[in-house]
């Protein structure tokens, strides 16, 4: 583990370009040169070597064809200094095969000359979020220090305790895990931590959102493609299995994959194999995997949408992260860390406890996640040395009232709309509308709604638009323009 961050610094990151075309390099310094990104640069293999033995980057881009040592002995080299280092390759030529080749020796990608700009941006963008990914080491101490400022896992409550715990028994073994808990609950910094207690942490880490692509673009980014497989399919591409060759890969949100992707999968698994779609070439790969999901997996068998074979390679060590409301005890810890690592300028913020009971008091369902935002949005807001209960949005503020004893005021915190008992009508209400949509697909059902709620408003309040507008927590100006939008002026004989 490298040595900690001190609370409120940022990690500075670095990009190290080789490549002998000053045109290139200074391509590069208009596109991507910044406050957060430093770019070094080299016009060679070997002179590239040296740079990065002195500044040590974060990331690694290199053309392929150079006088003296080939982009593709730069490669060999550098996975032999830092294997975690992504190294991004690039080639002016029409053939791609030494790319290719390249990737085989663990190159996280590479680009063709000229550059597309926006995606060179996004293979940037992903080599660096790959970089942090495997940059940072992820405590295990269950009480906040220093190390917990990396991106820690908080928390000193019984459930946490128990999470640490299998933490630490799977980090020493080489068994695939299931994450699983609800969104926001920290699935990926657990796998992150197992990553980097394990005997694998000196390999690449990389983690796949399996809800967020396609099919078709999600079989291709974990097993690669060969060139002509589909339409678009212009070169041969190294999946994420391959890129991944002894190292770990987090499969996020597994529960959202297709039935044919599952298939794959659970082979790989079973026998460390595959071929690339649209290829017969069987590759041989050794990579842990690490499986989240907010889903019951269980549930998905049972209705044959999850493969029962998979669930059980998947389930061999189950981690089961709670819910910040059921550790409530957490949240003055974690609110306490957000601050110190949100705030990178001037002393840390204080927390009023007033704020701190309303934090408490809340149900918080995006879970850590949520927490984290609330504390950014707090901090933006806020105008003095402490964070107020004004500071807060209004959804985790909802209703506040002051309760007097003999000498003092408390604040109270009411369940605002949306969590409690007091919504339950309204979920009833919400299903039975989203049945009907289902009969009518031609129904657009949040303008219906909008346009009711807006007529029954200026009724409740006999035309008066001001109070109709306070009734709906909307300005004036927003219900005119929905007077207008839903052309309910003549209907309501408004003026």
């Amino acid at each position: 583990m490298r040595s900690p961050v001190e609370p409120g610094t940022r990690h500075m990151e670095k990009l190290l370009l080789i490549d002998n075309e000053a045109d290139v390099q200074y391509s590069f310094r208009r596109l991507f040169a910044s406050a957060e990104l430093v770019i070094h640069t080299a016009s060679s293999g070997e002179e590239g070597l040296k740079v990065f033995a002195q500044v040590r980057p974060d990331i690694v881009v290199s053309d392929v064809r150079m006088e003296g040592m080939t982009g593709l002995e730069t490669l060999r080299h550098l996975r032999q200094l830092d294997a975690k280092v992504p190294v991004i390759l690039m080639t002016a030529w029409g053939t791609t095969q030494m790319a290719i080749e390249a990737m085989k020796f663990g190159a996280f990608d590479y680009i063709l000359k000229p550059f597309d700009i926006p995606k060179l941006k996004a293979l940037i963008g992903s080599a660096l979020k790959a970089a942090r990914d495997m940059r940072e080491a992820v405590t295990l101490q269950p009480t906040l220090s220093r190390e917990d400022y990396e991106v820690g896992v908080v928390g000193r409550s019984e459930a946490m305790q128990s999470v640490f715990k299998l933490i630490g028994q799977l980090a020493g073994s080489d068994a695939t895990a299931l994450i699983t808990g609800e969104s926001g609950t920290g699935k990926e910094l657990v796998a992150k931590a197992i990553y980097h207690h394990s005997c694998r942490s000196a390999k690449p880490f990389l983690a796949i959102n399996c809800a967020a692509l396609a099919e078709n673009l999600l079989e291709s980014e974990l097993f690669g493609h060969e060139k002509g497989a589909f339409t678009g399919a212009n070169t041969q591409r190294i999946g994420k299995f391959e890129q991944c060759h002894q190292g770990t890969l987090f499969l996020d949100e597994i529960g959202d994959m297709s039935a044919a992707t599952q298939t794959r999968i659970l082979r790989v698994l079973q026998s460390g194999t595959f071929e690339r779609v649209g290829g017969n070439q069987t590759v041989t790969v050794d990579v842990r995997v690490i499986a989240a999901t907010n889903k019951l997996l269980e549930k998905a068998v049972d209705d044959n949408q999850f493969r029962q074979d998979l669930f059980y390679r998947l389930n061999v060590v189950r981690l089961e992260l709670p819910p910040l409301r059921d550790r409530k005890e957490d949240v003055r810890l974690l609110v306490d860390y957000f601050l110190r690592k949100l705030v990178v300028s001037g002393p840390p913020k204080a927390v009023g406890s007033d704020t701190l009971a309303i934090l408490e008091a809340y149900q918080w369902p995006g879970n850590v996640r949520e927490l984290e935002n609330v504390i950014r949005r707090a901090l933006v807001v806020s105008k003095g040395p402490a964070l107020l209960p004004a500071d807060l949005p209004p959804e985790v503020l909802g209703k506040i009232v002051r309760s007097s004893t003999a000498k003092t005021e408390q604040w109270v915190p009411v369940a605002p709309i949306g969590t409690g008992e007091g919504v339950a009508p309204l979920v009833t209400l919400a299903r039975e509308m989203f049945r009907q949509a289902r009969a009518d697909p031609k129904l657009k059902l949040i303008p219906v709604v909008e346009r009711v709620l807006v007529i029954e408003a200026l009724r409740e309040t006999q035309g008066n638009q001001v109070h109709a507008a306070k009734l709906l927590g909307i300005t004036r100006a927003t219900l005119r323009k929905r007077i207008e939008k839903f052309e309910i002026r003549r209907e309501l004989n408004i003026e």
